[in-house]
């Protein structure tokens, strides 16, 4: 039954990227910039969510939505699943992810996500990357768009927290702008690299914001990790 609700899960997830996608291409490149970030992601990732939930019953819960600021800020998020890279996507508006450039080059997926600002580097230079992270980032904080960015870098096992790399507390730090950590336990139900999906509700914590500008990167990383911590214990309660 699992690998059934899988399939059928998949089957209209990819269907979905692939229409979207391609009307995305066609239409939304005419549309003012917030426009086209809610025509292209936003109607497509609540789209995802709903079809996980009536063919996997995977529902979620989210604590401290009123934690989440007017103004732009730097969105820091646990790792481990494809689901928040789906989920994250309905959380703030506009938003400009953090991604690997190779991404880019995904037929219809995206050809469209290349139209809403990401910021799309080569992980292969990890020098230029962050010089590039900070310049860009700065830009799209001052525009009122969101950064949202995953500290870990890849794909952690569930309950598990990785290194956090310097690029978000470095930008936060230079643009003086606020960090909100997201944790979340949707490896438990929708496992990184695995076909089968595991009815259940992911639970969300969302932190207070971090103010950036007052400290240094490196005190400012220590301190990202440390509440990222703390929600993530909380999440088991």
């Amino acid at each position: 039954m699992k690998f059934l609700r899988s399939m059928l899960f998949y089957i209209g997830y990819a269907s979905a990227t692939i229409l979207w996608g391609a009307l995305s291409v066609l239409v939304a490149w005419i549309l003012p910039f917030r426009q086209r970030f809610s025509f292209i992601v936003s109607n497509w990732s609540r789209f995802s969510l709903w079809w996980l939930k009536i063919t996997c019953g995977i529902h979620h819960e989210i604590e401290g939505l009123e934690h989440l600021p007017v103004d732009a800020c730097v969105i820091s998020a646990h790792h481990e699943s494809t689901w928040e890279t789906i989920f994250l996507q309905t959380l703030v508006a506009p938003q400009a992810t953090l991604i690997k450039r190779e991404l880019l080059w995904i037929p219809f997926f995206g050809w469209a996500f290349a139209l809403l600002k990401p910021i799309a580097i080569n992980r292969g230079s990890p020098r230029n990357s962050l010089k590039q992270l900070i310049r860009e980032g700065r830009l799209r904080l001052d525009q009122g768009i969101f950064v949202v960015l995953f500290p870990e870098g890849t794909r952690m096992p569930p309950g598990q927290i990785g290194k956090f790399q310097v690029g978000g507390a470095a930008l936060a730090s230079a643009a003086g702008a606020q960090i909100v950590v997201v944790a979340h336990n949707a490896g438990t139900f929708w496992p990184a690299h695995r076909f089968l999906k595991k009815p259940g509700t992911i639970k969300v914590a969302i932190s207070a914001p971090i103010p950036g500008g007052e400290i240094d990167s490196k005190s400012l990383l220590q301190n990202t990790r440390k509440v990222m911590q703390d929600l993530m214990a909380g999440l088991d309660t």
